[in-house]
């Protein structure tokens, strides 16, 4: 089966652009999380498999009784869309999708900053405003403790990757040292 991402993009993109029309970025956004976050529950899942004793009618109705007044008719619309196309699986992915795509229009980008201590403030501003100025776009750092970095300090943004960690250098020459 194909992967979730590539079955919600559709979907995604369509709410984008609905939402970027109508100036409702923000409404949509938390709508899609809530409903991601129903979809995503373990005790939806046995509703969500194809079931047979559950109707798509049944699923919408329960779905846009879960989001209640985050849905508007627009976005009931879309979620009886979904259940029809037995797509409500795909919540989680779909919300990726759009708040991905509303981080790309924003140019905003979420930054990993891993390392093996706490990075101080005024680090994390300098590291912030370096990131700013190479990647052209608004950066929300994020900081996480993680010891096997060892020293040093792995950066990741989407597919960008800037490994300036101890763990990564000692990997780099372990491989230049086998070849």
């Amino acid at each position: 089966m194909a992967d979730h991402s590539t079955l919600a993009r559709p979907y995604a993109k369509a709410a984008f652009e609905y939402a970027s029309e109508h100036q409702a970025l923000s409404e949509w956004q938390a709508a899609l999380e809530l409903l991601a976050q129903a979809a995503a529950h373990p005790d939806m899942q046995p509703l969500l498999a194809n079931n047979p004793k559950v109707t798509p009618a049944m699923l919408a109705d329960l779905f846009t009784d879960l989001g209640g007044k985050q849905l508007d008719a627009a976005r009931g619309n879309f979620v009886r869309l979904l259940a029809v196309n037995r797509r409500l699986h795909l919540l989680p992915a779909i919300a990726d999708g759009f708040a991905a795509l509303r981080a790309q229009a924003e140019k905003r980008v979420t930054v990993e900053l891993r390392t093996a201590t706490e990075v101080p403030a005024a680090l994390q501003a300098q590291i912030r405003a370096a990131l700013e100025q190479r990647l052209q776009a608004a950066v929300e750092l994020q900081p996480i403790l993680d010891e096997s970095v060892i020293g040093g300090a792995l950066l990741r943004a989407g597919d960008l990757v800037i490994d300036n960690s101890v763990r990564g250098k000692l990997e780099r020459l372990a491989a230049n040292l086998m070849h």
